[in-house]
């Protein structure tokens, strides 16, 4: 159960051992708490069990407003603010753009110039039943840092969408990756955010997982993934403007495979059939969302 009125700033734990920075998003989207409840467990465990790190792991909370009226935004999508033109001319007229800034403003508070790396990893949930996966913008070393996960990658998004906190926390030189961990309400969605917080902080912090109080068992869920580990690039997205009726065809899966001709949506009515012997990505059943579905192939 997520608590209200949550803290900007969810967690900090450091050793003051010199070493890379470990910041952690989640709950960008009001009706995503799962990243949320994953942090505070993993923060608590930390402040019990007391292991040695490297450098600092920062946790940040996302839409607030939003979280606690339980829905996915008020005003806009959180995850499509972050444009260049926003920031630079500081545009304050919705909720989502005074959140923005004020996780920037934490963002600041740990410059590049007093870390060895700095590392972010932003925690979101989807509307239809997946299996976890990492969303890499291909730029840095984005890509190469996410295969240390055991979860399918999805290559290219936030090269398509652009405002998102992954791609802005890209430009401003951060390596990382945005986690979908499962679907909204999902526990497990809880366990996987949580295991892929404890395996960033090994592989980025030097963390030792058998010093905490027990080994976790998100860690272990996780890892018998990775031999079917899958690296996917997006062809398509289907968009949808705010004023637009649309309708996902029901029972679409993250991954799921889908045939030329094969019925997928309709949009203002139309039918929108495949054009593409592919595998459908992030189908929408929600209210609110400008992504309709989008279109994926393995590489």
């Amino acid at each position: 159960m997520l608590k209200k009125d949550i803290s900007r700033i969810i967690g900090k734990y450091s050793s003051n051992n010199k070493g890379p920075l470990l910041f952690v998003t989640a709950g960008i989207h009001g009706n995503e708490p799962s990243g949320i409840i994953a942090l505070e467990k993993v923060f608590t465990e930390l402040s019990v069990a007391k292991p040695e790190i490297k450098g600092t792991i920062v946790g940040v909370s996302g839409n607030n407003e939003a979280l606690n009226k339980e829905v996915r935004f008020i005003d806009e999508d959180l995850n499509r603010t972050w444009t260049k033109q926003n920031i630079e001319d500081h545009i304050t007229d919705t909720n989502e753009k005074e959140e923005m800034f004020s996780i920037i403003e934490v963002l600041n508070n740990y410059p590049a110039s007093e870390y060895t790396k700095r590392y972010f990893l932003d925690c979101h949930t989807t509307s239809s039943d997946s299996l976890p996966y990492a969303s890499v913008q291909d730029v840095h070393d984005n890509d190469s840092w996410a295969h240390h996960f055991p979860t399918h990658i999805i290559r290219g998004f936030s090269d398509i969408v652009y405002g998102t906190t992954d791609g802005y926390m890209s430009r401003q030189g951060l390596t990382g990756f945005v986690l979908e961990a499962g679907q909204h309400d999902d526990q497990n969605s809880i366990i996987n955010h949580e295991g892929t917080i404890w395996i960033a902080l090994q592989e980025a912090c030097d963390l030792d997982l058998n010093k905490l109080s027990k080994f976790p068992e998100s860690v272990t869920k996780l890892q018998k993934q990775k031999r079917n580990q899958k690296t996917f690039e997006i062809e398509y997205r289907h968009g949808i403007e705010d004023n637009d009726t649309f309708s996902m065809e029901p029972g679409y899966k993250n991954f799921q495979q889908i045939k030329k001709g094969e019925l997928l949506a309709y949009h203002n009515g139309k039918p929108i059939t495949s054009e593409w012997d592919a595998n459908i990505f992030m189908p929408l059943y929600q209210k609110q969302g400008n992504d309709g579905f989008f279109v994926v192939k393995e590489v």
